[in-house]
């Protein structure tokens, strides 16, 4: 099974043994890690954003439109931001590296 790291921002590392297929959002939820996502994966919000480690950002498949608008409204993007709930975990993503920002922005509370 291929492994992913998340890094909070305040340096502590989470390494995480998961199967191929789920979404870097399901993964820490399943493993009790904080990211929030507000709209539970349905690509309406940013608080799922992740900074990717750049060896691994050209290895992602490219973010769609809509996963681009949302990272504009997202704090502290980044040129490697992506939304964990588009992230799929693959082989070939083994090793993936992912810090959390310090915060997130709700739209739907912060209005």
């Amino acid at each position: 099974m291929p492994k992913v790291t998340f890094v909070e921002h305040n340096g502590k590392r989470h390494e995480i043994e998961a199967e191929a297929g789920q979404s870097l959002l399901e993964i820490a939820h399943h493993n009790h890690i904080a990211l929030e996502g507000a709209c539970e994966g349905s690509l309406a919000c940013s608080t799922c954003h992740v900074i990717v480690d750049e060896a691994f950002y050209d290895k992602l498949d490219e973010a769609s439109e809509n996963e681009e608008d949302m990272l504009d409204l997202a704090w502290g993007l980044t040129e490697t931001s992506r939304l964990g709930c588009q992230i799929i975990l693959t082989d070939e993503l083994d090793g993936l590296v992912v810090t959390l920002p310090a915060a997130t922005r709700n739209m739907q509370v912060d209005g």
